[in-house]
């Protein structure tokens, strides 16, 4: 098991490599700099000096090995546009607001879609199944965006639930809650249905199972059989796509953090892209790459922990 971590850490260290590099050849590919936004309102010789400050005006590959040194030091460097904001600075600042609506937005997810994927599979081919069905297909079809929007239209300043905003560190959570209701919902309603579908299929291949059968001609009662015969082995394929869900809704909070106006880093790499910020697109991508590799091993660990056969069959490989 240490073996096969410390294996996958490198692969991890590996593909934060390409991920940087690639990143670091399609910002650079575009045309021009992050000064030249500011090229009106700047004298020539003050562009001169920030470009000499920020080390734009060295050929590339001086600028790439620079890049990654800061970055093997875990320094993310600091904004061009906005000097003196260090991008370390910044993900303390904002990933915990990010990474609480994003957790929020994978259990509330997770609950609700397990129960409607269990309810549609004891219900087969009945009105429940069929709703549970509609609710997938549409929370799939529909971008997390559109159900901001909508959810702000029909929900925004009814039942005290504001359109907009955010509530300070200094503000008790269950004060600040009603704020983090709407832009939940709007990231949840399609982790709903992804996990509802993946529960419906895994719960109906799994009541067909001999020990599930025995289990019904014991008289087993039905919370009991779910819980106990049903669920962990039912929902292996739901942890399958949890890991990578995680760190996608964390750093997929892009564009609904800026329709909430919620102060989170998607909110500030959506900026960084519009002001043409190298330092801020590059640092951010990888930090949520990382995220996203850390996510599935976390989710192969996890395999272990719900499933010993699946770690016996690796000892006996």
């Amino acid at each position: 098991m240490g073996r096969y971590i410390l294996k996958r850490i490198g692969y991890m260290f590996l593909t934060l490599w390409i991920i940087a590099t690639i990143t670091f050849v399609l910002v650079y590919s575009i045309p021009g700099d992050p000064i030249a936004t500011k090229a009106r309102v700047l004298p020539i010789k003050t562009q001169e000096a920030i470009r000499k400050k920020y080390k734009l005006d060295e050929p590339k590959y001086k600028q790439y090995i620079l890049y990654l040194g800061n970055l093997v030091q875990g320094n993310m460097g600091e904004s061009i546009q906005y000097p003196g904001r260090k991008v370390n600075d910044m993900i303390k600042k904002e990933f915990p607001v990010s990474a609480k609506l994003g957790l929020q937005a994978v259990a509330v997810g997770l609950i609700i879609g397990l129960v409607l994927g269990i309810i549609a599979a004891f219900n087969r081919s009945t009105w429940p199944d069929f709703v549970v069905i509609f609710i997938a297909i549409f929370g799939v079809s529909v971008p997390g965006f559109v159900f901001a929007i909508l959810l702000q239209y029909f929900l925004g300043g009814k039942l005290g639930l504001p359109t907009a905003g955010w509530f300070s560190n200094a503000t008790w959570f269950g004060k600040g809650f009603k704020y983090t209701v709407l832009p939940t919902l709007a990231l949840a309603i399609p982790g709903i249905a992804s996990n509802a579908r993946f529960m419906r299929t895994s719960v109906l291949d799994v009541i067909n199972q001999d020990y599930v059968m025995t289990a019904k001609a014991k008289g087993v009662g039905k919370i009991t059989l779910v819980w106990r015969h049903i669920l962990r082995n039912a929902i292996i394929p739901v942890v399958t796509i949890l890991g990578p869900r995680i760190a996608g809704i964390i750093t997929g909070t892009i564009i609904v953090e800026t329709i909430f106006g919620i102060p989170g880093l998607g909110r500030e790499l959506v900026g960084a892209i519009n002001n043409r910020d190298y330092t801020v697109i590059l640092s951010l991508t990888t930090f949520f790459a990382f995220l996203y590799i850390v996510s599935l091993l976390l989710v192969d660990i996890a395999y272990v922990l719900i499933d010993p056969k699946i770690k016996l069959a690796k000892e006996k490989q």
